[in-house]
């Protein structure tokens, strides 16, 4: 082979180099999937579509969200665990699935800390104490603490699936109280949700993201709230901690998008600053405050950090509250 022909070659190949990596890095060329591990109509549901029409009307990509619900989030989680690490593939996860599940569940498909790339805490949710009038006729918190402890049992709660904040704060209440209810738990917050408004469960410690229609509706009664301090929207509601005097009670859900381990660092760099602008723009804001979620933001190191804290602090509530998964 001559050096003429050597030389053609050479530039061919490194042509074909730089158009291979122009073609690796020309991200988004197509559709973006949100993985969420729940029904539609849930909490984390909501917040994916939300976000998914802002971030693709600025990338100028479709985004869809593809509902994966099952096993305790198990199914969905999963899946997004195994998908391509090209940034194609995201998941809508929850406190439920990436802080509480670890720690509640000997065996899980997943490991939260090693099989994900965090990319950033989307929306914290205030979780509120919510009962159907018509069959749990109870306007304050110590009146209900009153009914449970003369009704031990008796009294159900919905929650959106095992070993989700709506299952493990009441589980906490009980602890705190000295009361007894019985879980029945859903494969969702809109099922959950659903059947306490329709009064075939009395309670629900629901986030205010899914209850907020129907507290306006008149359907559910709000009767307090676990957040450390009111809620802006309903000042005349009193927090867990104020009305039953106990200081220290302080629980908020969250959402949080997340990417396959591997995804490249520009692409979850991208996404988190994707995500950080669309949280800022008013309609976006707007639209999910209106729900009851408080935007959040952040980097991915950010997230990683706060999954951790909220896994120890969750771990320690399933210790104390001697919570067993069902």
């Amino acid at each position: 082979m001559n050096n003429k022909l050597k030389a053609v070659l050479l530039a061919a190949g490194l042509g074909l180099a730089q158009l291979t990596a122009g073609a690796q890095t020309a991200w988004p060329a197509k559709t973006i999937r949100i993985i969420v591990p729940f029904p539609a109509g849930g909490p984390t549901d909501i917040t994916a579509r939300v976000l998914g029409q802002a971030i693709g009307e600025s990338l100028k990509t479709p985004v869809i969200v593809e509902n994966k619900a099952g096993g305790h989030g198990f199914i969905g989680v999963g899946e997004a665990a195994k998908a391509p690490a090209d940034g194609y593939t995201l998941m809508m996860a929850s406190i439920g699935t990436m802080a509480i599940n670890p720690r509640l569940h000997e065996k899980i498909p997943y490991d939260a800390n090693k099989d994900f790339a965090p990319v950033s805490l989307v929306v914290t949710v205030p979780i509120v104490v919510v009962a159907n009038p018509r069959v749990l006729p109870v306007a304050t918190l110590p009146e209900l603490v009153e009914r449970l402890k003369a009704n031990p049992g008796k009294i159900n709660f919905a929650s959106a699936g095992n070993g989700g904040s709506s299952h493990l704060v009441p589980e906490y209440f009980k602890y705190r109280t000295g009361t007894f209810m019985t879980h029945i738990p859903y494969k969702g917050s809109g099922p959950a949700i659903g059947d306490v408004v329709a009064g075939q469960v009395q309670l629900m410690f629901d986030t205010l993201l899914t209850s907020t229609p129907f507290v306006k509706s008149g359907k559910l009664r709000m009767l307090g709230v676990t957040t450390a301090q009111r809620l802006p929207q309903y000042p005349d509601v009193p927090t867990v901690a104020e009305a039953l005097n106990m200081k220290d009670f302080e629980a908020s859900s969250w959402y949080a998008l997340y990417a396959p381990a591997g995804t490249p660092p520009d692409i979850v760099k991208r996404l988190s600053a994707e995500v950080d602008a669309a949280l800022k723009q008013p309609a976006v804001a707007k639209r999910l405050t209106d729900l009851g979620a408080i935007p959040a933001g952040g980097t991915p190191e950010k997230l990683a950090a706060f999954q951790r804290l909220e896994q120890d602090k969750w771990g320690k509530v399933i210790q104390l509250a001697h919570v067993k998964p069902d």
